[in-house]
């Protein structure tokens, strides 16, 4: 039955909640009611701190000045992420938001590159990996074109887009669900909250994290397990004091025993994390390799999360629509987890600003490209771990022989024999992003076009060289990245 939505409740604050109350606000200016309910039983996870290039295009879209955001989350830069030990120990790798030139045409730079054998990495013909490496940052210009993303505190993004939802009209309530009262058709009626009040609507978005109240308990819809190729289940997070003056534009990602660590800069302290497989490793023993990772003092004790990679079977059910942790769970190897927020947040969007009511073919649509959405970020973070050398522990030997999904052992196939970097529908990451990992993980093909020897060694190897010497020499007059961050914030 077509359906349309006049009374919006959205379930559960926190980053997922806040940015869905927030965009339809803007959208709607009022025309829909919406209802932000927040309950103490509904915890913030608040540790996912760096994020994807669209979240620039959110914060654009919903009118948020960079300079009042970065400000208010003690946000910095953001150029990518360097993966330590990944290929073996000892060796890393950029994954960029840049590019490296040409990738399609017949004299692909990559490829050019590889078949000149440079001793040099692939890295050093990207501006935004250089910048990194260097520790500085500008903002893109016609003289230089990137994306870059952002460090942040997630809880203070999340209070600084409540009020932001209040002020455009969105009604606030506080207070614990007791109970969801069902319709006859097996949607959402109301909440039922522990004081008495009950909260009605046509639409529920369930923000509710990794409980999924509305579409997990309430609904029962079955999970989706994706640890099959992404074992690891638990995160150990920790802020600590921010050492020394300079701050890294880039996220990192160490490779361990059992898993891998993270660190991510803000302005005011800096967060560290070890995500593991407990098949793999004690969680004890994961905490206290945490801890003897940390660079500065630790601002609190260390918290632990659990979780299962993967998603709920339907995002949209009924009249329940899960955005978030509600609706799934990738590891935060590629910092996807805002990412998938936005993407829940704009397939709704898009959804609800049809002007004609919805009706099932409109939901299938919706978890169709959701579902696979998520199966195009799990083979890009599956590439990360299937491609190692290392076999110094269980986990690095389970990865590096575990049968990958189709789609994943396709697209290697077609890299490995013909350099052809292959995209799917609803990709998250671009051929860039594969090749940064490709190129990092010195994965390459088998054969050689042909036509790329028909650009004599000699020139190419000149136009190389020149092309890496006017990006260093570009890169070595801009400020560090601190200097920049300083001016942007006034400061």
């Amino acid at each position: 039955m077509a359906q349309k939505y006049e009374r919006i409740v959205v379930v559960g604050g926190g980053s997922a909640g806040w940015m869905t109350a927030t965009a339809l606000a803007t959208e709607f200016k009022g025309r829909i009611g919406i209802e932000l309910v927040e309950s103490e039983d509904i915890g913030i996870i608040g540790v996912g701190e760096a994020t994807f290039p669209s979240i620039r295009e959110y914060n654009r879209l919903v009118g948020i000045d960079e300079a009042e955001f970065l400000r208010a989350t003690n946000g910095t830069y953001k150029l990518g992420i360097r993966f330590h030990d990944w290929l073996e120990l000892g060796r890393d790798y950029f994954h960029t938001f840049g590019h490296f030139g040409n990738l399609f045409g017949s004299q692909t730079l990559w490829a050019q590159h590889r078949r000149m054998g440079l001793a040099e990495p692939l890295g050093q013909q990207c501006v935004p990996t250089v910048m990194a490496m260097q520790g500085r940052f500008v903002l893109p210009s016609e003289q230089a074109q990137f994306k870059y993303a952002y460090h942040f505190d997630a809880v203070q993004y999340a209070a600084f887009l409540r009020q932001l939802a209040i002020q455009r009209g969105v009604r606030h309530t506080q207070g614990r669900i007791v109970e969801v009262a069902r319709r006859a058709d097996g949607g959402v009626a109301a909440l039922q909250l522990d004081d008495g009040r009950r909260v009605e609507g046509d639409l529920f978005i369930d923000c509710s994290g990794f409980r999924s109240l509305l579409l997990g308990d309430a609904l029962q819809e079955p999970f989706v397990d994706f640890s099959h190729w992404l074992p690891v289940d638990g995160a150990w997070a920790c802020p600590c004091e921010r050492s020394g003056e300079e701050i890294k534009p880039y996220t990192e990602a160490t490779a361990l025993e059992g898993g891998w660590a993270w660190r991510i800069p803000l302005q005011n302290r800096t967060g560290h994390g070890h995500v593991f497989s407990s098949r793999f490793i004690d969680v004890d023993r994961a905490r206290e390799q945490l801890l003897a990772r940390l660079d500065g003092k630790p601002l609190a004790e260390p918290r632990l999360l659990r979780f299962t990679t993967g998603h709920r079977q339907r995002f949209w059910v009924h009249n329940v629509v899960s955005i978030g942790l509600s609706s799934g769970f990738l590891e935060p190897l590629e910092s996807t987890s805002i990412y998938l927020i936005q993407d829940g947040i704009a397939r709704l969007m898009a959804a609800l600003t049809t002007g004609r009511p919805l009706d099932e073919n409109d939901l299938a649509l919706f978890n169709d490209g959701a579902a696979r959405r998520f199966a195009r970020i799990r083979d890009f973070i599956i590439l990360h771990y299937c491609l190692t050398r290392r076999r110094d522990s269980e986990l690095w030997r389970h990865v590096a022989t575990m049968e990958l999904p189709e789609t994943l052992a396709f697209r290697l196939a077609l890299w490995r024999g013909y350099g052809v970097l292959h995209e799917y529908d609803e990709e998250g990451f671009d051929a860039t992003s594969w090749l940064a990992i490709h190129a990092g993980m010195d994965h390459w093909p088998e054969r050689q076009d042909p036509v790329i020897a028909e650009i004599p060694a000699e020139r190419a190897l000149q136009a190389l060289k020149g092309r890496s010497k006017a990006i260093a020499a570009s890169v070595e007059r801009m400020p560090l990245h601190r200097s920049t961050l300083r001016q942007v914030l006034g400061q």
